[in-house]
């Protein structure tokens, strides 16, 4: 793209469908990291033909409307458009229909008709299949951008040893499904200790072995897990964890004992 052109797209005016692009982008890259160099803001970039330096702004913009972010001391940019706004509120708390949404117009950017066609053609199960799989994508990304892919008890930042885990259970919570603030980073041993009610995490954010795994004197168990105990979760710089959802889950956890 060459300097007129870039000019010309600056000046530009955002439409509906690129924002839900840069917004459902915003929620899967940790905010330090929405900078003209990422290599995935300079692929929305070029597949809606903007410059990344003006995809890189608007997710800055979005930055601007996110509490959290703001709970720990990081400003969004102060220049955002009344559709950004417009954009934020509509799909802030509709997960599911952000990375729907989102997914379509990609295909559709991009030139892929026979693929958009073969899905609005399909049957209700196989668009079910397609949606869960776009959605467990989003969430997974979401959620471990958040942590800036760092696991929140151990530290651990070997992402592929990484994963989503859900605070409110994915088969009984169909509301907070995607909600990334209904998910916790942690590596694939503590996500299954997790699930399996052999730790909790209270609603201020601490660790809470069962007692019927701390008299376990096992090296290796310790190490892994009883160390925790007490501590501190690591706190992610954007979709702070749903205290409530913490509640009802540490409550749960209780009842086991």
């Amino acid at each position: 793209m060459n300097k007129r052109d870039a000019k010309k797209n600056l000046r530009r005016e955002w439409t509906r469908e690129e924002e839900i692009l840069a917004l459902d982008l915003y929620c899967q890259l940790p905010f330090s990291k929405t900078v003209k160099t990422n290599p995935k803001i300079i692929e929305l970039a070029n597949l809606i033909g903007r410059t990344a330096s003006s995809v890189a702004m608007k997710l800055g913009n979005f930055g601007n409307f996110d509490e959290n972010l703001k709970k720990n001391g990081i400003k969004g940019l102060a220049n955002a458009s009344h559709l950004d706004n417009e954009i934020w509120n509509e799909f802030s708390k509709r997960w599911e229909e952000l990375t729907y949404q989102s997914y379509l117009i990609r295909l559709k950017i991009s030139g892929q008709q026979e693929l958009l066609q073969k899905i609005e053609k399909e049957g209700k199960e196989n668009l079910q299949i397609i949606r869960k799989r776009i959605n467990q994508d989003f969430f997974r990304k979401a959620v471990l951008a958040s942590y800036n892919e760092i696991c929140c008890i151990s530290g651990l930042n070997e992402r592929s040893l990484l994963e989503a885990a859900h605070i409110s259970q994915w088969s009984s919570d169909k509301d907070n499904r995607l909600n990334p603030s209904n998910g916790l980073c942690l590596n694939v041993f503590l996500h299954q200790a997790y699930d399996r009610n052999i730790f909790s995490i209270s609603p201020d954010y601490q660790v809470i072995i069962s007692p019927r795994y701390k008299a376990n004197k096992n090296t290796a168990f310790y190490e892994y897990l009883l160390k925790y105990e007490d501590s501190k979760i690591i706190l992610p710089s954007k979709f702070l964890p749903d205290r409530e959802l913490l509640d009802l889950r540490h409550q749960n956890f209780l009842k086991t004992f």
